[in-house]
């Protein structure tokens, strides 16, 4: 047997991230999107069924997808609420 640590079940941990960071997080995202075993014409319909799944009935990849969503979307509403967001152009272009 072994041990291992674990957070509390009441734990609350707060973690500052920087620019770098939240863009690790995106790419991951991203990656994770892109290369989904789902038709192009199908993804968005199997996104939103998927954030109403429960947890425990989704796939590896769906856990994981539904994991990073979570903490993109808590990175850029703690962003929000400290105005830390700023307008920047790009090529919309590029791919």
């Amino acid at each position: 047997m072994a041990t291992v640590k674990e957070l509390k079940d009441d734990a609350l941990v707060k973690v500052e991230v920087n620019k770098s960071f939240y863009f690790m997080v995106k790419n991951a995202l991203f990656f994770l999107f892109r290369n989904m075993d789902i038709k192009e014409e199908d993804r968005e319909n199997v996104l939103k069924e998927l954030m109403t799944k429960n947890f425990n009935d989704m796939t590896h990849w769906e856990q994981s997808f539904y994991a990073i969503t979570l903490l993109l979307a808590e990175i850029e509403r703690q962003a929000s609420l400290t105005d830390q967001f700023q307008d920047v152009e790009i090529d919309s272009k590029q791919d």
